[in-house]
């Protein structure tokens, strides 16, 4: 298992187009991919699970990969992260 913690950057947090540029990266890993805000869990790779989170700018978000892919998942999820949120 490998996991992240990743602080949200974006002024309008985690909104619809990042979150399914999101699921897509997400989906191309054979591992699951969960996304943790608190208290909260969900899939990575289901949107309404995602936009439910309803992460807001300035949040911490932990990501968790486990599977056979999990290092590359990790590597990749916390680029497009940098890069978009």
């Amino acid at each position: 298992m490998k996991r992240f913690l990743y602080k949200i950057t974006d002024p309008l947090g985690i909104h619809a187009r990042p979150a399914g540029l999101l699921v897509k990266e997400a989906s191309s890993f054979e591992c699951s991919v969960k996304i943790i805000r608190g208290e909260k869990e969900v899939d990575a790779k289901k949107i309404f699970g995602v936009m439910g989170l309803a992460v807001k700018y300035d949040e911490d978000i932990e990501i968790v990969a486990e599977g056979p892919d999990e290092d590359a998942a990790v590597a990749k999820l916390e680029e497009f992260l940098k890069n978009n949120l």
